[in-house]
């Protein structure tokens, strides 16, 4: 029975991508209109949304991460989806009642005192129950859903055969997206939320990490009645973080809890190590008195020393204002493509960093939007997959800030969090003074005069380079259209052969479907190969 639903799941996912696969081809091979492509993926991101609620599971999990990338996928899509949250039915409580006697060996009533039979939260991986030990301890029991592991191992293969199919037939997107990477990050990080013991020395570690801030609580766990199915953990009270009415009823001072919120994660991101990856509005609580509580360390993410050296160094440029370090540090990081040019990076950072906030009130907030969408679209930038869990961090941090101090600009909210941490860390001040002075506007009169100098010779690089790179990746893209186009005519020929009875027109269609298949994956190999020769030479 079992084995019979794993096999409908897997279909229904893998049907929906390959019927998705043909449509975005059909597309592009017949040349459709800007506003036909809008309402392609507006209809398609809702058939997925309307999939991930039908199948829940891991599917979830790929929306949510699906919807911060809109450097690659059509706003459209992304519109259907950006507003997922991981909130699920909660299990017949028979079923979670047996999976914590089984991870206890014997019955809850040798563990606890009483417990609800009601979910207080319930999400794709886990489920929280309210209840309490035999000291009478309130404690929140969260509990790793029945099925959740056969249905992991359903999805992650049909990721993966998604993963394969993109990787040699989907179009490649802007940035030249590494699915392979892409898949092994989202796998190692779900699969790290699947064992409930990792994220109790998550726990503990944060509890270490932040012992010495005030007004920050992070849940005591039972580490000697927890186990990969079951956490324990201390049982607290708090409202969501963005729910202004209860910060305003409660005299919360809003900028010095925005400050406080930021003093808690800049860190995560600034310094090597493990940060939270789901800091969503559901996991950030707030007490009356203005104390936060961090919740749900299940999702994390880990930063390389290499990278945190180079977050550290972006702040500072971005702070001193220094735009041209920081489009360069932004180049180290792998954010810009090999044709990137600096000098345009570098005045984008200024306009958009300089922007007044009274102005910005005055406009249409959703045109700009969407036009700083279309505008990041058509820059040489990307978002690195290492990096992917990072950015959800941030950008849901960032809309936090945003619901708390509506009148205030994130960089000033930053700044002297920033400060603070640059005091108190082992970063060199005269360091800081330096790259202050070198930064200074006299200074920058010779550092534009050399770009000055530089700026045709590099222009006319570049130039030639787009040129070489859109006339040969055409070739290769026209190549695998015809390829496609082949196949589909065997497709049809095969149909029509066993429709008819006619045994030589479809002899004559699978080998041409053979023929399109072994050019498709050709082509495919010399496209790959020539962009990576194209990427050393770029670097060189």
């Amino acid at each position: 029975m079992k084995q019979g639903k794993s096999r409908f799941r897997m279909w229904k996912i893998l049907s929906f991508a390959f019927a998705m696969f043909v449509q975005v081809y059909w597309f592009r091979i017949r040349k459709k209109s800007d506003t036909e492509w809008e309402r392609l993926w507006d209809k398609l991101g809702q058939q997925f949304r309307q999939l991930l609620f039908e199948l829940e599971g891991l599917l979830i999990k790929v929306g949510q991460f699906l919807s911060i990338r809109k450097d690659l996928i059509p706003s459209g899509f992304i519109d259907q989806i950006q507003d997922l949250v991981d909130q699920v039915p909660p299990s017949p409580w028979e079923e979670i009642k047996s999976v914590m006697e089984r991870e206890w060996g014997g019955s809850i009533e040798n563990v606890l005192l009483s417990v609800e039979s009601k979910a207080v939260a319930s999400a794709s991986i886990g489920e929280v129950y309210r209840g309490k030990l035999k000291d009478g301890t309130e404690v929140a029991i969260k509990v790793q859903r029945p099925s959740i592991p056969s249905i992991m191992r359903t999805d992650f293969r049909s990721l993966a055969i998604i993963i394969w199919f993109a990787q040699h037939f989907a179009p490649i997107p802007k940035g030249f997206l590494n699915f392979n990477m892409l898949f092994k990050e989202l796998k190692y990080v779900i699969e790290r939320e699947l064992d409930f013991q990792k994220e109790l020395e998550t726990i503990q570690h944060f509890q270490q990490r932040f012992e010495s801030y005030s007004k920050l609580n992070i849940p005591k766990v039972y580490p000697d009645i927890s186990t990969q199915k079951v956490l324990v953990m201390e049982w607290i009270d708090g409202v969501r973080i963005t729910d202004v009415d209860f910060l305003d009823k409660s005299l919360v001072d809003r900028e010095e809890l925005s400050q406080r919120l930021m003093r808690i994660f800049l860190p995560q991101w600034l310094e090597a190590g493990v940060f939270h990856a789901d800091p969503h509005a559901g996991n950030v609580l707030v007490k009356s008195d203005g104390t936060i509580v961090l919740l749900d360390f299940g999702m994390v993410g880990e930063i390389s020393k290499k990278d945190a050296i180079n977050f550290q160094n972006l702040m500072q440029a971005i702070l001193l204002k220094n735009y041209a370090q920081a489009a360069e540090i932004l180049g180290d990081l792998g954010f810009l493509l090999p044709e990137a040019n600096l000098k345009t990076i570098q005045n984008l950072l200024k306009e958009v960093l300089t922007m007044d906030l009274n102005q910005l009130k005055e406009m249409d907030l959703l045109a700009v939007k969407k036009e700083m969408n279309d505008m990041v679209k058509l820059l040489p930038i990307q978002v690195p997959t290492r990096f992917i869990f990072l950015g959800r961090s941030f950008v849901t941090i960032e809309g936090m800030l945003l619901t708390i101090s509506p009148n205030k600009e994130i960089l000033e909210i930053v700044k002297p969090v920033f400060m603070d941490w640059l005091n108190q860390s082992n970063s060199s001040k005269w360091k800081f003074f330096l790259k202050w002075i070198n930064a200074l506007p006299i200074f920058q009169v010779f550092h534009s005069i050399q770009d000055l100098l530089e700026t045709p010779q590099r222009l006319l690089v570049q130039k030639e380079t787009l040129q070489q790179r859109e006339f040969y990746f055409s070739i290769y893209e026209n190549q695998k259209k015809q390829m496609f186009i082949i196949s589909v005519l065997g497709f049809v020929g095969i149909s029509l052969g066993i429709y008819f009875q006619y045994p030589i027109l479809s002899k004559v269609s699978v080998g041409l479907m053979v023929i399109s298949f072994i050019g498709y994956f050709f082509c495919s190999w010399r496209q790959r190969k020539w962009l990576k020769l194209m990427d050393r030479k770029s670097k060189h």
